[in-house]
């Protein structure tokens, strides 16, 4: 079963969307087959809306965000936002797309650059895009950037090692907003974090959603934490969506055994 879109004009659409890997054996490494990592996934995300897609690992979910986000490549199907075709999108067309679509990877250590000062890691989509060229200015909107994600000025200087997990995904939220994209794909931004801290994560994506405008796809193995941020929810399965409804009608109402178990792995808090 695929997600019924919602009632507003969608920002994004996705209909039987497909990606298989070749699975290669032999000396010669020739393709024997395909592992269907998403298979024929259709889904609809409109303005400002958080749609969560949950499942457990090697589900696909991942595979999605990428794959909507053209970071590999899809085999079939096709991604719409705002009426232009992602997957076909070329040039001037795909930078302008590039622009408003961005990503917060789930290891906020992994995806910052070592080797630059926080102010580079931030501005440097600014830099690529040509939005901004000159040092002093770069500096001065990685700052703002840096301050509305809840970092002091001062972290601007220093090296991704010197911050704590939660400091480095702020970091990478940050890096997210430099171009003021209209849609984000969330891929597990708070499973690497502790929980007091995914909390804080958690209402800052909330905070700069009410402000922004933005539109998040949510990726999380996690319920509960889907259940905190997300209007709809998709659950995912070996590829497929194989329920999706409203946030309360999932936790509710669960139609399909996968999602009870999801919902029964669900930790019950106790006074």
């Amino acid at each position: 079963m695929n997600a019924q879109p919602p009632p507003a004009q969608p920002l994004l659409a996705v209909r039987d969307l497909r990606v298989h890997f070749p699975v290669r054996s032999g000396t010669l490494q020739r393709t024997t087959g395909h592992v269907k990592a998403v298979d024929s996934v259709s889904l609809d995300l409109a303005p400002g809306e958080t749609l969560g897609l949950v499942g457990e690992s090697g589900s696909g979910k991942t595979t999605v965000g990428r794959a909507i986000l053209r970071l590999i490549p899809a085999t079939a199907g096709s991604v719409t936002f705002e009426g232009t075709d992602v997957l076909r999108a070329q040039g001037a067309s795909l930078t302008a797309l590039r622009r408003q679509m961005q990503i917060i990877f789930q290891d906020p250590a992994g995806s910052l650059n070592p080797r630059m000062r926080v102010w580079q890691i931030v501005s440097e989509p600014l830099l690529v895009h040509k939005l901004a060229t000159k040092r002093d200015e770069l500096r001065q909107r990685a700052e703002d950037l840096l301050q509305r994600c809840g970092m002091p000025a001062t972290s601007a200087n220093r090296f991704p090692h010197e911050f704590s997990g939660g400091q480095r995904q702020r970091i990478g939220i940050a890096r997210a907003l430099a171009l003021g994209p209209k849609f984000i794909v969330c891929d597990e931004p708070t499973s690497a974090l502790d929980v007091s801290i995914q909390s804080q994560i958690l209402n800052l994506l909330s905070d700069l959603q009410k402000d922004l405008g933005l539109s998040y796809l949510f990726i999380s193995h996690d319920l509960a934490v889907i259940s905190h941020l997300c209007q709809r929810v998709c659950v995912m399965l070996r590829g497929k969506i194989v329920e999706s409804g409203p946030r309360e009608q999932i936790i509710e109402d669960p139609q399909h055994e996968y999602t009870r178990e999801l919902l029964g792995a669900v930790p019950a808090v106790s006074p």
